[in-house]
């Protein structure tokens, strides 16, 4: 094994070690009691259930990166990539459709890999506490829906990168980067429209005070709110949610069924606020604008490793003098991947500040900060949180501050 292959699973078994220690350590950060600021929420038997629902999905998620890691390993070990790699080249089809062929495969089986788990943890785990509405039905459309995108819209992306890489010479890198970047923001404008509504029902929400309090916030804080919606979230789960998306006419606010269920109308208000806030912060674009660098230099990168023979022969791949494009976007992924997890601690330090601004925004400009922690202690008992994460998992993962800090700091904020 040479330098690259080191590399590369020196990187797979650490991350995978970080995240066993960091799961084993956040298990035993759980608190037998509950937060004095909870209990108006909770009560013990509903806050034994949270407990027990993130140590079930915490043995889960163990379980699958487990299979998941002894699978890229053997697979790896075992010749897989070399193998397959010689079955694609002897249909001749040219290097645009080998290359589609050769990493659509990999994708197909990977998929078809994890979707017992995908089943189970839908069927088993969510169905078990209480949270799956997902139907046989809806769960096989769905996947029928999503693998068909994939293949239209991720295969016309894949065959684009290849050909650029194939084609354009050194300059390819920078084609690649201008291309993904249009397609990203034409995709800001089609997904609302045309791809979202694929999966789930989006009824303009009707007429009546809940509908009069945000478009009433909404002119307050000069936000143009035409694109509200409500979205049928209780087709999949109970959990509860809001989100925004979207540019333009095609901008829209989406509200979960189940979160005007739960939810009174101030604090629905708290939560749509919020949702603004990032939009008034510039945090969407912020993270856009991180997003498009981030592929460049991603580009760039792989346009120099991708001439590197040793990294083709670090996966034995017996044809490595010829660095096929599409093998190669493959093995730098795998490469870049360290890279990736330590941009991803800062991209998550990133999104913490801004979600605490988005609270700091909603409860400055609703002047009802008690509705905002409401909400998010409602969200938190409804979706059965971890209430004490520990802080090292938090600083890894969490792409949101723990409920208990945000609250905190909106109760600072309200004196």
């Amino acid at each position: 094994m040479n330098i690259y292959g080191v590399i590369i699973l020196a990187t797979l078994l650490a991350s995978y070690l970080l995240d066993l220690i960091t799961e084993i350590i956040n298990l035993k950060a759980l608190r037998e009691e509950l937060p004095e600021e909870f209990a108006d929420v909770y009560d013990r038997e509903k806050y034994r259930k949270s407990q027990a629902y993130t140590r079930e999905r915490t043995r889960f998620g163990l379980l699958t990166s487990s299979f998941g890691l002894l699978v890229t390993l053997v697979f790896w070990f075992a010749g897989g990539f070399n193998y397959l790699d010689e079955i694609v080249r002897s249909w001749s089809l040219g290097p645009i459709w080998t290359g589609l062929l050769y990493i659509g495969i990999l994708i197909l089986a990977r998929s078809a890999i994890s979707l017992p788990f995908s089943i189970y943890s839908t069927f088993a785990i969510e169905e078990r506490y209480g949270f799956n509405k997902t139907t046989p039905k809806t769960f096989i459309l769905d996947l029928i829906k999503g693998t068909a995108l994939g293949i239209v819209i991720g295969g016309a992306v894949l065959a684009g990168v290849l050909y650029f890489f194939e084609y354009a010479g050194p300059y390819a890198w920078l084609y690649c980067w201008i291309a993904v970047t249009l397609f990203s923001l034409v995709m800001q404008f089609i997904a609302p429209t045309w791809i979202m509504p694929l999966f789930n029902k989006f009824t303009p929400l009707e007429e009546g005070d809940l509908r009069s309090a945000i478009m009433d916030y909404a002119r307050s804080v000069k936000y143009p709110l035409e694109n509200l919606f409500v979205m049928d979230g209780s087709k999949r789960s109970s959990k509860s949610n809001a989100f925004f998306t979207g540019f333009g006419k095609h901008k829209r606010i989406a509200l979960f069924d189940t979160l005007i269920e739960n939810q009174t109308v101030p604090e629905i208000v708290a939560v749509l606020a919020h949702e603004i806030g990032h939009f008034k912060k510039k945090h969407i674009l912020q993270g856009m604008v991180i997003g498009i660098l981030h592929t460049g230099v991603m580009f760039y990168l792989l346009s120099i490793f991708l001439s590197h023979q040793g990294l083709f022969e670090a996966f034995y791949m017996e044809n490595a003098a010829a660095t096929p494009i599409y093998a190669g976007l493959i093995f730098f992924g795998m490469l870049f991947s360290p890279i990736e997890m330590i941009l991803s601690v800062f991209m998550q330090i990133f999104s913490r500040k801004n979600e605490f601004e988005a609270d700091r925004y909603a409860a400055e400009t609703t002047g009802d900060p008690e509705s905002m922690v409401s909400a998010l202690k409602k969200l938190s008992a409804h979706n059965l949180s971890n209430l004490t994460p520990h802080p090292l998992y938090v600083f890894l993962n969490y792409s949101h501050p723990p409920v208990l800090e945000r609250i905190r700091a909106i109760r600072v904020l309200a004196g």
